[in-house]
């Protein structure tokens, strides 16, 4: 399926790597659907219910928590991930879910989908050393995680308030790396339209 270049209805699809009932994360991406334009969706998917990968279910009747992950992002456009970072990495979470849904190689739901990363932290640091095993672990599925500055959220318990991000000048970064996904995914789609 081909689309215009434009932005009208695009639909995204937000995964966050915490499973924790007021996870930050989740929080960031609850927030980010006042900061797309009115035609754009964000969609998130809780990644509870995925049990851990095992080689043995991956097959014609994969468990179905693992299908509704696949068809979701299979039906989106591109990937919002924030993730917490754990002992300077990705949270098995997060790994797990995108162990599955990279099946079948080099022909998942994953290959060439736009994905935007984020990742926030309580410390310093926003959780940046996380991103580059969560663009490595993105690379091997052959999606196309955006190139631009990373969206490290440091001190994000202070920046949270009812469940939803409010610190504007955070905001005001989130918004531009919306727009940044966004245009990958118009050059995409404008690609595949030639």
């Amino acid at each position: 399926m081909t689309r215009s270049t434009s932005i009208a209805g695009i639909r995204l699809l937000g995964i966050s790597g915490s499973i924790r009932r007021d996870s930050h994360c989740t929080a960031v991406l609850r927030s980010l659907q006042p900061l797309l334009p009115a035609s754009a969706t964000i969609e998130l998917f809780a990644l509870n219910d995925i049990p851990l990968y095992n080689a043995d279910l991956d097959g014609d009747a994969p468990p179905a928590a693992v299908v509704r992950l696949k068809t979701a992002i299979a039906q989106a456009d591109g990937l919002v991930l924030c993730s917490p970072e754990y002992n300077y990495g990705m949270p098995g979470v997060l790994k797990n879910a995108i162990d599955w849904a990279s099946r079948p190689g080099f022909a998942s739901p994953l290959k060439g989908k736009p994905v935007l990363i984020a990742t926030a932290s309580p410390g310093t640091a926003g959780g940046v050393r996380a991103q580059a095993q969560i663009r490595d672990a993105l690379a091997a599925t052959l999606a196309r995680p955006v190139i631009r500055q990373h969206v490290a959220i440091a001190n994000v318990g202070a920046r949270i308030r009812d469940g939803r991000l409010d610190d504007e000048s955070t905001l005001g970064f989130l918004r531009v790396a919306l727009a940044d996904l966004l245009q990958e995914i118009a050059l995409l789609d404008g690609a595949a339209s030639r």
